[in-house]
Formats: C-alpha cells, sequence, structure tokens
C-alpha cells in the first residue's frame, strides 16, 4: 500500500487510479483476452520495456491461456518528454513470431507514434495476428490512430508515474496511477 510517509509523497499531486482499481481493471483485461484466445496454442506477450514491465507481469498472470514473453526496448524519446516519432529498436525480441498470436503489452499511449511504427514493424514479421493492450491512454494527444483492442483506462492528459511510468527511471514501482507535481519536472 502508499505509505504517505514515503520519499515520494511530496512529489505526487493525486492518484488518479488506485491499486485495486489496477487490480480489478488488470483481471477484467484478462478474462477478456483469454476468452478470446481460447482454445490457441499460445499468445506471445511482446512487452516495450521499462513501462511495461509491472503490467506485463500482472496481466501474464491474469491469463488463463498459455503465454510466452518477449520484450522490445524502443527509442523514439531521446532526452526529451515528447515523441519525436524517428524510433530505433536497442532491444529486438529473440524468437521467431511467424504464425503466432501477437498482443503487444502497452503502459501507456500518447501520440501513438513509436507504437505505430512497432505495429508496422510487427506485421511485417508476418504473426497470426496482432493485437494492442495498454492499460493507460491519452485521448486526444494521439497524432495516429491506433487500434487498441484492450484498454485498462483513458486518463486525462497530465504527467502521471506509477505502475511503470516513470520520471527519471522513478516513481515506476508504486503501486498506483499519479500525477507528478510539475515542480518536479519543471525545474
Amino acid at each position: 500500500m502508499f505509505d504517505p510517509d514515503s520519499w515520494y509523497a511530496e512529489e505526487i499531486e493525486r492518484t488518479i487510479i488506485t491499486e485495486d482499481e489496477i487490480r480489478a481493471k488488470v483481471a477484467e483485461l484478462g478474462d477478456r483476452v483469454s476468452a478470446d484466445y481460447a482454445g490457441t496454442d499460445e499468445v506471445l506477450l511482446v512487452g516495450v520495456f521499462k513501462g511495461a514491465v509491472m503490467f506485463m507481469a500482472d496481466f501474464a498472470r491474469a491469463l488463463s491461456v498459455p503465454v510466452k514473453m518477449e520484450f522490445m526496448a524502443l527509442s523514439s524519446y531521446g532526452s526529451s518528454t515528447t515523441s519525436s516519432g524517428t524510433v530505433r529498436i536497442l532491444k529486438d525480441i529473440d524468437s521467431d513470431v511467424a504464425g503466432k498470436h501477437l498482443l503487444v503489452v502497452e503502459d501507456i499511449i500518447d501520440s501513438g507514434l513509436t507504437l505505430s511504427w512497432l505495429l508496422k514493424y510487427l506485421e511485417g514479421l508476418h504473426p497470426a495476428s496482432v493485437a494492442v493492450v495498454s492499460m493507460l491512454r491519452k485521448p486526444g494527444v494521439q497524432r495516429v490512430d491506433i487500434p487498441v483492442k484492450y484498454l485498462g483506462f483513458d486518463i486525462p492528459n497530465e504527467f502521471v508515474v506509477g505502475y511503470g511510468l516513470d520520471y527519471a527511471e522513478r516513481y515506476r514501482e508504486l503501486p498506483f496511477v499519479g500525477v507528478l507535481k510539475p515542480s518536479v519536472y519543471q525545474k
């Protein structure tokens, strides 16, 4: 549980999604995906490091279909807080995905530029199917249309951290999603 006396308590403006809400949504998404992929040999979860790790671990445990996990590391931000749209693969998936059912696991969709690029890349590897599950989405800020088949929550266009989301590699371990005070990142 969140400790209000912890080192980051003064840096979080407010909680927008609680730990209990996250837990319930992960279970709901797990049930939907399990029903949709019932009878398949396996689903290959493709997590986009590092933000998706928390969600991907919980989500994989919520599924009742066989899964394998792969991770990719992509860069489109550099040292900026907004995507450049130019994507570099820092770590590619390790296995052959041809003929497999891929489910890209995302922590958050904002501009959609990186994810749009990733979906085209993965389609080029000839999987049986590619779908997206994302815990969060910021409606109204997408610059490209992303087909998100499974969505946890729409959130306001604010700087959020927790449940895998970070600022300067901090706050990922928070069990909730909260708004970071602007004074922390506008120094």
